[in-house]
């Protein structure tokens, strides 16, 4: 018998989180975080670097770099580059899923 344990978190769209905060429920190090906002991956709601705050939807992504790191061994390029696909496949994704429900609706 196997057993899978999920975790699973709620996070409501208006909430924003340090980067303190970010740095702590992600397991990214601080300077894995700065390279991926120096990259664009990651994006503070404001620009000051000393006190950034971000969306909390920025959490899961913040934790699928982490593992990436971790599973892949990947550095900060590496891990930017990958983070920078999946969140490509995945508008990709949503916008052939919104073609579809188009064309299904219009024969």
């Amino acid at each position: 018998m196997i057993i899978h344990i999920t975790e699973s978190v709620w996070l409501d769209a208006n909430d924003m989180c340090s980067f303190e905060h970010l740095v702590q429920v992600s397991g990214l190090t601080n300077d894995n975080l700065l390279d991926l906002i120096d990259a664009g991956v990651i994006k503070p709601a404001n620009d000051d670097p000393a006190n950034y705050s971000f969306p909390v939807s920025c959490i899961v992504l913040a934790r699928t770099a982490r593992r990436l790191r971790d599973d892949f061994e990947l550095d900060s390029e590496g891990l930017a580059l990958a983070v920078n696909l999946l969140q490509r496949i995945e508008a990709l994704q949503s916008e052939l899923h919104e073609l579809r429900a188009k064309f299904a609706k219009n024969p």
